[in-house]
């Protein structure tokens, strides 16, 4: 079998690329990347994968029994047309079955339904694109509050508009894990899998990177509005207000629900102790 993953120069497209190889059971496995270049060094043949480009994306599909759809990183109205030239392309190459990277959230009431909406549809176009399938909906990565504790150390607290909510996070590495089951074994096809650890409050993933960076940071709470006009200052007027979004989300309870984690993967996902555990010098 033949397996593409999409995006592999990104963060989850590599880490998913890296999984396989580890764990490859006689699979040729095949990276797209809109600019080849940015994705060497994965030790695997890299072909060009510009989800604007339909004869692009067929070419390169060709061969391909099993494809990976890293959900794009465009506007949502954008995304919904360039996953389908994806989707279509696979269909027109021969692929057999599609594996989707969603997300966990609500389609109304928070900046961040946009997006969901977008991925709604993308997992709708999948399942009705007379392919095998299976989607997954990704927890919230918990990688960029580590890459930002330079910054939460020069303000002395974590502060958004989470509240007491819990999130359910995951890490790259897991979705990694569970993706490549996901590709590999059949019993999962036709199935709509949530995928996450077990959920934290902001008071408690504060606890964490203090244990983790020797830190002694301390949470505040602030109003939605607020923060989507701190993360606009920061990120501009299209990102700021879908972090904002997360985190109304995870203040409304959006993100606190059962996860299928264990189901796909096998396993229970890494817990928080031990993730942050392997974090300290």
């Amino acid at each position: 079998m033949t397996i593409a993953v999409t995006a592999v120069s990104g963060h989850l497209g590599g880490a998913i690329v890296r999984n396989l190889v580890a764990s490859a059971g006689g699979e040729t496995i095949i990276g797209l990347a809109r600019t080849p270049a940015n994705a060497q060094g994965l030790g695997i043949e890299i072909r060009p994968g510009d989800y604007g480009q339909p004869e692009q994306l067929r070419a390169s599909l060709k061969g391909v029994d099993t494809l990976l759809l890293v959900s794009g990183m465009d506007a949502p109205d954008a995304r919904i047309q360039q996953h389908r030239n994806v989707i279509e392309a696979a269909k027109s190459a021969g692929v057999k079955k599609i594996v989707y990277t969603s997300i966990q959230g609500v389609e109304e009431g928070t900046a961040f339904s946009p997006v969901v909406q977008s991925n709604r549809q993308t997992e709708a176009d999948v399942r009705d694109s007379g392919l095998a399938y299976a989607i997954g909906r990704n927890g919230i990565y918990i990688e960029p509050d580590v890459a930002y504790i330079d910054s939460y150390k020069a303000r002395g607290e974590i502060a958004n508009s989470a509240g007491s909510g819990k999130c359910g996070y995951t890490t790259r590495d897991e979705l990694a894990h569970a993706y490549a089951r996901l590709l590999t074994d059949d019993r999962f096809n036709g199935q709509t899998f949530n995928l996450w650890g077990t959920p934290i409050s902001q008071t408690e993933l504060t606890g964490y990177l203090n244990d983790a960076f020797a830190t002694s940071l301390t949470y505040r709470d602030m109003t939605p509005q607020e923060y989507v006009a701190d993360r606009t200052a920061e990120l501009g007027d299209f990102i700021g207000p879908i972090i904002g979004g997360i985190y109304e989300g995870i203040r409304l309870g959006i993100f606190d629900v059962q996860s299928d984690f264990e189901t796909v993967a096998g396993r229970a996902h890494q817990s928080w102790a031990d993730y942050f555990g392997s974090l300290k010098g």
